[in-house]
């Protein structure tokens, strides 16, 4: 990942709404965002064998202090007609920014497993992503922490949405292929304390569907 900070979001569609997000998503609202100062990329992953239509969506940042800084609040208390009409067809909305704590492994995997925690880790996360960074066909694996305040400041696009949630920590697993993405999990799980073994067992892994790094927005 480029910088170090992030913003991750969570999103579930309806059948029908899933055409018109698309389009918004790849023809409006990656640009907008990567368009911002301090907003670096965007990479969008779609569940895998999951029940509904789940997509993840994590942006780089060039710093934690973009989540809260008054470029991206100026966007987000002026959303665009489009952004008006799908912002209150997300389902299951998460959303969390803030830095980058531990990263190790080099590139961009086409699969990832995005591990959310709801309590800071008592672990050492360095050298845990190392370890997983190591595992055969992983490219990464990173620790981000979400800064509460910057993400929980209300704003009009927050309004239009309801019972949005957040956390505390993300685990970002990222591997060359959906089997080496679950021997990792398989190995995290041997790894970490047991009241995280529920979040490991029931995560869906992502596979990529879309990216936009500033360098390729026009002009």
């Amino acid at each position: 990942m480029q910088g170090s900070g992030y913003l991750a979001i969570w999103s579930d569609l309806a059948p029908q709404d899933e055409t018109d997000w698309a389009h918004w998503i790849t023809r409006e609202h990656a640009a907008e965002r990567v368009g911002i100062n301090g907003f670096l990329a965007c990479r969008i992953f779609r569940a895998l064998g999951a029940s509904v239509n789940r997509y993840f969506i994590v942006y780089e940042l060039k710093d934690e202090r973009v989540v809260g800084g008054p470029d991206y609040l100026a966007r987000l208390n002026a959303p665009t007609p489009w952004s008006q009409r799908i912002m209150p067809r997300l389902g299951n909305f998460a959303r969390g920014g803030g830095r980058v704590a531990a990263s190790a492994g080099t590139g961009q995997g086409g699969i990832v497993a995005p591990l959310r925690l709801d309590t800071a880790p008592s672990w050492d996360a360095a050298t845990l992503v190392a370890e997983l960074a190591r595992l055969d066909r992983i490219i990464a694996a990173r620790l981000l922490l979400t800064d509460i305040a910057q993400t929980s400041i209300k704003t009009r696009e927050k309004g239009m949405r309801s019972n949005d949630g957040s956390f505390v920590a993300l685990l970002l697993i990222e591997g060359l292929d959906e089997a080496a993405v679950r021997d990792a999990l398989h190995h995290l799980r041997k790894t970490l304390p047991a009241e995280d073994h529920g979040a490991i067992d029931s995560l869906p892994l992502y596979r990529l569907a879309f990216s936009l790094p500033k360098r390729l927005l026009p002009g």
